[in-house]
């Protein structure tokens, strides 16, 4: 069994600051093996922001896999957004824009989904395609995790656009066999299998909402647990309370791993 907590758009500037203890005690009381976060650590990509992050992270019991959000790059920085997009993340973060972790029960992979040049919008390149199948062919029976910032496929109601090579990418890493796709960036939350397309098994998608960002659009500061055991996936999400000090256990999910992909227990 391996637990993974799934933390995103943290935004550190544009914060609240009262809930940063609550969340790190809440973290580092469930134990997990791995923290992964899903991008946009920082809202302007400062150095104070990503300071921090920084300290955020380090407060963090557990090992903590990273990849970068679109508000991670300097957005009012047009001269470093186009040259050095990524200095700053370089500096505080890590070197590694695109990390990954493996024990023998799993396998993490971090992919890039920011494109500079198009800030809201994000890509799943064909090389990063390459990188998860390089990746998934020492997979040997363990859960195949894969951490991103920009969702694979959103609801018709998010107004955002849908990241280039999305469709693309999601049959590729069913192809390879991917599990659990862990995203953020629209602020909600949701656990379920990608809608089913002919000849693709069903992967799981799971979006964590904000850690601690004030924009909440409508839903709660909130995170998952992911517990991985051997033909199931358990998502907890947990939520701030309502005291804003701290969070409590909300909404759960449970997915069985059938002859056509990942399906939600009945």
């Amino acid at each position: 069994m391996r637990r993974v907590v799934h933390l995103s758009d943290l935004h550190f500037g544009r914060d609240r600051p009262d809930l940063v203890a609550g969340l790190i005690e809440s973290v580092n009381r469930l134990s997990p093996d791995l923290v992964a976060i899903s991008g946009d650590l920082t809202q302007r990509a400062r150095n104070s922001q990503f300071e921090d992050a920084r300290g955020f992270i380090e407060a963090l019991n557990a090992p903590v896999l990273c990849v970068p959000g679109n508000h991670d790059v300097p957005l009012d920085n047009m001269f470093m957004r186009l040259l050095m997009p990524w200095r700053r993340y370089r500096r505080w973060i890590g070197k590694d824009l695109e990390p990954q972790v493996s024990d023998d029960e799993m396998l993490v992979v971090g992919i890039n989904t920011v494109n500079p040049l198009a800030w809201q919008q994000g890509w799943f390149s064909p090389e990063d395609i390459e990188r998860v199948r390089a990746a998934l062919k020492e997979k040997a029976g363990r859960v195949a995790v894969i951490v991103v910032h920009h969702p694979l496929e959103q609801r018709p109601e998010d107004e955002k656009r849908l990241m280039r090579g999305a469709e693309r990418a999601l049959d590729a890493l069913a192809g390879c066999g991917a599990d659990i796709v862990l995203s953020g960036h629209l602020h909600n939350w949701h656990a379920g299998a990608f809608v089913h397309r002919e000849g693709r098994a069903t992967i799981l998608q799971v979006h964590a909402g904000t850690g601690l960002s004030t924009r909440l659009r409508g839903e709660e500061n909130d995170f998952n647990l992911l517990t991985l055991t051997p033909g199931q996936v358990r998502v907890d999400r947990y939520v701030a309370t309502q005291d804003g000090l701290t969070f409590g256990q909300g909404r759960k999910a449970l997915f069985l791993l059938g002859p056509e992909g990942w399906a939600a227990a009945p």
